[in-house]
């Protein structure tokens, strides 16, 4: 049978017509100066190393037929998939991302905000002799405890908001709202610009400009990721208000099954023994916060919280839900980052003081139900302007879309906006138990199934933002989607039998779920499900994942399987221990394909705008996952190669498992087709025009859908900096995200900008040596684009002549590459 063809286009389309479209510049790289004999520093905090997931070493084999002219040797291509094609490390290597500059968190003058000025600042209530309420003598009574880590540039405004929120509402003789907060001391400049911790008692006030509640104690600066300050708070709590019913709800960022809630001042240092916590030092982890909480009870004699909330980012995972089953009877969480809004208090917490007779059944579904459509700074006129103001994205796209200006958008028109890719679950915990029966049932029957099968579903997934980095497949899935791919893709009776015993658990457990549009196959729980590279390092594998996941990983098969399905390790469904292979054994690759890649064909070896060329390979093995188009620009001056351009090419058939679209290349060998003309894409903010790398995040239902991001280093008015990505969509910014750690490490939160914030884009970058063996991939600073009014929208430009590496990388199911390129002089 004859071979067939597949003729292919890029999934980033370039509106602009040829005639009349602009040229790039030829990007320069600016190599440090280095000191003989002095070692180049290594990356990360604390002085701890981080070791590359494809570490380069050696130069092998020859120079990709390029007769001499370019040093490259193919090890040059392997460099380039694991730093360019799909992102940026955040927890392994890479971590050269940020090297040789200096972004720690910096106290800058004092500047005014403009919804806040300091003229206008009125410091919050002083402490006074605080004498507690008497308790109700009639109807069931609730305790409501907002844990409240705001010690962060870029949460503080956005959880103190909330905080003034929850006094919309306010206290009565049957609901007691108390909240801890720890403010940070070089950003938001709102309510007296205080930086210390405080507790307070919640009283009814209307105002969202100053908490007017009444400050029970200033206890200095605490260290809020430490598990003693959380048992501390709920004790104290507990015993102050004596209440029917406790709420737990703890606002931070989160980072998924590993935990969250860190604080940098006056922070700590993590479990050496934990290699991930060893990495990124101080958190709230996991294990801590089910120890915290088994203290608190301990203490208090409090049989469980009726509710526990997580309003925090990436912690609806089946991992944190059991940590939480033994202590609250329901939990709230997000699969996927928040918007910076946070959870709407106003809305759920008026709830609950109309109607204290409630169950926590009840004011979780109000928690997911009030979720962005009552959000004071939605609902109310001014609140909303001033978000519009700040500079947030969706204004611009408001006005970009033919809505008129930010400041017209009706409250409906914003959360339509906000809600598209957000998440939030509540659970049942009492049920929990039955669905990890099930899942336990699920791993046991998967070690007779495919692996390759069960290694696809992994990769097509619906996903969510992980913190170990988006280089490699996603490692965040939703379980429900995940076990419905497992159906369509095996005829194994007894794995369809299990699925469908996963999903009607996920029903019972699940008591309201909402998701946006662009989360489609999102069910409410998510599961930890790493490719071979995560899972083979001990940052993010078993060393790590069962000593933090501790309980689930105790009362669960699921380590078990992933031993199996990586090691070959056989279990029984009685076994219970903590799994941990042994790495000697060695890792096998369900996902791998076996794929191979013929040598690139070119029409031509030379190309200019408007004058395309042909490429074309042969591509043939099973599990062809994506494929993506890459361009390298060569600058012979600094011996360095410049990523300039990649994006996914479209297969010709799209699947679908309920909403999750991914690409359909088939079985059978075929020979790809693509016609390249030398384009980049620019990022253009009204005023200037930046070249930048958009790296592919998600494929979509069609081109307008696919995602891509692109890196850079966020800066406030006041000259403070943080590592944060761009998201944009169908050409249009759509989210900016901020990330913990000076280095681009631990949780992700969105950012809403201010205008006048910037953003310089980090520009990606190969270094060679003289016999073209690659020194270091790294990033510089590009250029710059300022935040306003005005949406940031993509531009293609016409490439920069001069030597380019053009081809493809395909990639099978693990996420391993396989390339073909060739070298193409553009005019």
């Amino acid at each position: 049978m004859a071979k067939k063809t597949i003729r292919t286009e890029r999934r980033r389309r370039a509106d602009e017509p040829t005639e009349g479209r602009k040229r790039a510049e030829a990007p320069q790289r600016r190599r440090p100066v280095s000191r003989p004999g002095t070692p180049r520093p290594g990356s990360g905090s604390g002085g701890s190393s981080r070791p590359p997931i494809r570490p380069p070493s050696g130069s092998v084999g020859p120079l990709l037929g390029l007769l001499g002219r370019l040093p490259l040797p193919v090890l040059i291509i392997l460099g380039l998939i694991a730093v360019c094609l799909i992102g940026a490390f955040f927890i392994f290597g890479g971590g050269d991302l940020l090297s040789g500059t200096d972004f720690s968190q910096q106290a800058a003058p004092q500047q005014e905000d403009d919804f806040f000025t300091a003229a206008d600042a009125v410091p919050t209530q002083p402490p006074a002799t605080f004498i507690p309420p008497p308790p109700s003598t009639e109807g069931q009574t609730w305790l409501v405890m907002l844990y409240q880590d705001a010690d962060d540039k870029i949460l503080e405004q956005d959880i103190y908001l909330d905080l003034n929120e929850a006094e919309r509402i306010g206290s009565n003789d049957r609901l007691h709202i108390v909240a801890q907060v720890d403010r940070y001391s070089a950003g938001y400049q709102g309510d007296g610009n205080w930086a210390s911790t405080r507790r307070y008692y919640i009283t009814q006030d209307s105002d969202l400009q100053r908490v007017s509640s009444q400050q029970i104690q200033d206890l200095g600066e605490v260290n809020m990721s430490d598990g003693d300050t959380l048992v501390d708070f709920v004790t104290w709590a507990i015993e102050t208000f004596p209440a029917d019913k406790h709420v737990l709800i703890m606002s931070d960022h989160g980072m998924g099954w590993p935990g969250g809630w860190s604080d940098p001042a006056p922070g700590g240092r993590g479990d050496a023994s934990i290699p991930l916590a060893s990495r990124l030092g101080d958190e709230l982890y996991l294990m801590e916060i089910d120890e915290a909480l088994q203290e608190i009870r301990a203490q208090t004699g409090l049989e469980q919280f009726e509710l526990i909330g997580m309003d925090a980012c990436l912690m609806g995972h089946l991992e944190v839900f059991s940590a939480l089953q033994p202590h609250s009877r329901y939990a709230v969480a997000s699969q996927e980052v928040e918007p910076a809004l946070g959870w709407a208090y106003t809305g759920f917490l008026g709830e609950l003081a109309r109607n204290p007779d409630m169950t926590g059944a009840d004011l979780g579904r109000f928690i997911v139900e009030s979720y962005i459509d009552e959000d004071q700074r939605i609902v109310d006129d001014q609140a909303r302007a001033e978000f519009l103001r700040q500079g947030s994205p969706v204004g611009g796209l408001f006005s970009l879309l033919g809505g008129g200006g930010g400041s017209t958008m009706s409250a409906s028109q914003l959360a339509r906006q906000l809600e598209q890719n957000v998440t939030l679950t509540a659970v049942d915990l009492a049920v929990l138990p039955a669905l990890m029966d099930s899942v336990n049932n699920l791993s046991f029957t998967l070690q007779d199934a495919d692996q390759r099968s069960v290694a696809q579903a992994r990769s097509y997934a619906q996903s969510f933002t992980s913190v170990f980095g988006s280089d490699i497949p996603a490692s965040y899935i939703d379980l429900g989607n995940f076990v419905q791919l497992l159906q369509r893709q095996s005829s194994s009776s007894a794995v369809s039998a299990a699925t469908n015993n996963v999903l009607a658990a996920i029903n019972q457990a699940v008591i309201a779920e909402k998701h946006g549009p662009n989360k489609p196959g999102a069910t409410g729980v998510s599961i930890y499900f790493p490719n071979s590279q995560l899972y083979n390092n001990p940052i993010t594998g078993p060393e790590s994942y069962t000593a933090i996941a501790r309980r689930f990983a105790q009362d669960s098969l699921w380590d078990d399987f992933m031993a199996f399905h990586y090691t070959g390790r056989t279990f029984s469904s009685a076994d219970t221990s903590l799994v941990i292979p042994d790495r000697a054994a060695g890792i096998e690759v369900p996902g791998a394909g076996g794929i191979t890649v013929s040598d690139l064909f070119m029409s031509d070896n030379v190309a200019a705008p408007g004058q395309p060329i042909l490429l074309s390979v042969d591509i043939t093995g099973e599990n062809v996952g994506y494929i993506y188009l890459f361009a390298g620009f060569f600058d012979r001056a600094s011996n360095s190669i410049y990523v300039a351009d990649n994006d996914y090419l479209e297969a010709p058939d799209t699947r679908e498992a309920d909403g999750v679209f991914y690409p359909d290349w088939g079985t059978e060998p075929f020979t790809m087709e693509f016609e390249w003309e030398p384009l980049v894409f620019a990022l253009n903010d009204g005023v200037n025009s930046i070249v930048a790398p958009l790296t592919p995040q998600s494929y979509g239902a069609t081109y307008e859908e696919a995602t891509y991001t692109t890196d850079g280093i966020y800066t406030y008015a006041d000259g403070e900096t943080r590592h944060a990505r761009l998201l944009f969509q169908n050409g249009v910014l759509r989210q900016v995200f901020g990330f913990t750690n000076t280095d681009g490490t631990g949780a992700p939160r969105e950012i809403t900008p201010e205008s006048g914030d910037t953003f310089t884009v980090l520009e990606r970058w190969i270094d060679l040596d003289a016999s073209g063996n690659v020194v270091q991939n790294t990033t510089q600073e590009g250029g710059t684009l300022t935040f306003s009014d005005q949406p940031i929208t993509w531009e293609a430009l016409d490439a920069a002549a001069g030597d380019y590496i053009v081809g493809f990388v395909v990639t099978d199911l693990d996420g391993n590459a396989y390339q073909a390129f060739g070298e193409v002089t553009v005019r």
